[in-house]
C-alpha cells in the first residue's frame, strides 16, 4: 500500500505542537513499518531531519536535497520504503487547496495522511486526518482575526475574498479563522477517518459539529523520551544554561507567548508571588514565539518592574529544551485551552515538579502527577507556584508520579496506533 503523508508541516524550521507532532511521527512510522510505501508531500525540499529517517532523533540541519530520475526527493529510511514529491507552488499560500490538491487529481497515493487540520480539496476517499483541537469555536475571544494574504496588493486581496463569499454563499471570510471553521468542517464530513488527541477533543468535536463518535478515534500524543529525561550531567546543563544566559533558581514556561496560553496572567501571577514573598529569588523563563496577546505580556513586565525578573528566550532549539528543563525548579502551564499539551509531558518525563490550569484536558493528560490551578485567577496561580517550591515533599511526589505518568506516552506508540488507523481504511 502507498501511503501519502503531508509532510509540509514537519518540515518547517520552528515547529510547535502540531508540527512536532507531524515531525517524529515521520521519524517513527519510518521505524517501524517495512511494508508499506510512503510519500512524503512537501512545498519545499525536505531538510536533514525528514530526508535521513535512519534516525527518531530531532535533525533540522539544511543538507543540499538529492534528487532521484524520477524527480521524487532521496530519503534515507530503515526500509528503504520512503520518498518525497516536493510540489513547488508560486505563492506563500494555500498550497494545499492549490498545488497538493492537483497532485491529488494527478497520481494520488492508496491513503492520505494528514497531520493537522486542512486537507486537500481533492483527496483519496481513504483519507485520514488529525484535528487537534477546536479552541477556534469554543474559546474565540483568545484568537485574533486576521486577513489572510496580508503581503498582496490590496486588489488581489479584494478580489480573492470576493471569490470565497461567492463560492461560500457568504458562508466565510478572508481570515484565519473562518479558514480553521472551513478547513475543519470540510475534514469532518469529507475525511474517511478523524483522529483526536485526546477524549476530550474527541467529546468537543462531537458536542459541536455533531459528529458521529465511531468516525473519531483517540490516539494520544508522545514525547521524544530520548530527549526529555532526568539529566544528572550538571556540566552540560551548566554550559546550555549559560548559552542562553540563565542564571540562578527559576520556574519554566514552555509555549506560545498569547492569549490562548494565558502567558499575561503567569507574569502578574509571578509578579504578586515576587511582592508577597520577597525572599524568593527565582526568575520566570518563557519559551516560544510571540503571538496574539503578546503584547500585553511586554506591558505587563514593564509595568510591574520584571525586566530583569522574566526572562523571554523566543524559540528554543528541541536538543536544547531538555537541559533548561533539569535545570528547572518547577513547570508552570496556565493555558486556557488544549488539545493534549506536550509541553506538559515534556516536562513531565524530564522529572520536572509540574503546575498546571484545572481545565478538562489537562485532567486528562496529567492525572494525579500535576498540581492544579484555577487559570482564571492570578492569586491561585501565585499560590501553587510557592507551594510547588517550598513543600520539599510535594516536590519528591510530583517528581515520582510524574516519570510514571510520562511513561504512558511515547512518539513510537503514537507511531504504531496511527499506522493502525490507517491500514484500517
Amino acid at each position: 500500500m502507498v501511503i501519502g503523508i503531508d509532510a509540509s508541516r514537519a518540515n518547517r524550521e520552528h515547529k510547535t505542537g502540531t508540527e512536532w507532532y507531524s515531525y517524529y511521527l515521520i521519524k517513527h512510522l519510518a521505524q517501524i513499518d517495512s511494508k508499506n510505501q510512503y510519500i512524503l508531500y512537501s512545498d519545499k525540499p525536505l531538510n536533514k531531519g525528514l530526508s535521513d529517517l535512519l534516525s527518531s532523533e530531532p535533525d533540522d540541519n539544511l543538507l543540499e536535497p538529492k534528487f532521484d530520475k524520477y524527480g521524487y526527493q532521496v530519503i534515507k529510511s530503515p526500509h528503504n520504503n520512503f520518498k518525497a514529491k516536493i510540489l513547488r507552488w508560486p505563492f506563500s499560500y494555500i498550497w494545499t487547496l492549490g498545488r497538493f490538491s492537483l497532485e491529488m487529481i494527478l497520481r494520488k497515493p492508496d491513503v492520505l495522511f494528514v497531520p493537522a487540520h486542512t486537507i486537500p480539496l481533492f483527496h483519496p476517499k481513504r483519507t485520514i486526518t488529525t484535528i487537534h483541537d477546536i479552541a477556534f469555536m469554543r474559546a474565540k475571544n483568545i484568537y485574533q482575526k486576521q486577513v489572510s494574504l496580508q503581503q498582496k496588493p490590496a486588489i488581489f486581496k479584494k478580489l480573492v475574498g470576493f471569490l470565497i463569499k461567492v463560492i461560500t454563499l457568504g458562508k466565510y471570510s478572508l481570515n484565519n479563522l473562518d479558514y480553521l471553521k472551513w478547513s475543519t468542517t470540510f475534514a469532518l464530513q469529507t475525511a474517511k477517518k478523524i483522529i483526536t488527541v485526546s477524549n476530550f477533543t474527541k467529546e468537543e468535536i462531537i458536542d459541536v459539529y455533531n459528529t458521529k463518535p465511531e468516525k473519531l478515534t483517540v490516539v494520544y500524543n508522545g514525547y521524544s523520551e530520548n530527549l526529555y529525561r532526568p539529566i544528572t550531567d550538571k556540566e552540560k546543563i551548566s554550559e546550555i544554561l549559560s548559552k542562553y544566559g540563565i542564571g540562578g533558581k527559576y520556574f519554566l514556561y514552555v509555549g506560545r507567548l498569547e492569549k490562548k496560553k494565558n502567558t499575561a496572567r503567569l507574569v502578574e501571577a509571578f509578579a504578586i508571588l515576587k511582592e508577597t514573598y520577597p525572599e524568593i529569588t527565582h526568575k520566570l523563563i518563557l519559551i516560544g514565539d510571540a503571538s496574539y496577546g503578546y503584547d500585553e505580556v511586554k506591558y505587563l513586565i514593564d509595568e510591574y518592574g520584571l525586566e530583569n525578573q522574566v526572562i523571554m528566550l523566543g524559540w528554543v532549539k528541541e536538543t536544547d529544551l531538555p537541559y533548561i528543563h533539569n535545570g528547572a525548579d518547577a513547570f508552570i502551564f496556565p493555558t486556557l485551552y488544549e488539545g493534549f499539551g506536550i509541553p506538559v509531558v515534556q516536562a513531565l518525563g524530564c522529572g520536572l515538579p509540574t503546575a498546571v490550569s484545572d481545565i478538562k484536558v489537562m485532567r486528562e493528560i496529567g492525572k494525579d502527577s500535576v498540581v492544579y490551578f484555577n487559570p482564571y485567577d492570578k492569586d491561585a496561580i501565585a499560590c501553587a507556584m510557592y507551594n510547588i517550591i517550598k513543600n520539599q515533599s510535594l516536590r519528591e511526589e510530583l517528581k515520582t508520579k510524574g516519570l510514571l505518568r510520562a511513561q504512558d506516552f511515547s512518539w513510537r506508540k503514537c507511531a504504531e496506533e496511527t499506522l493502525r488507523e490507517i491500514e484500517k481504511i
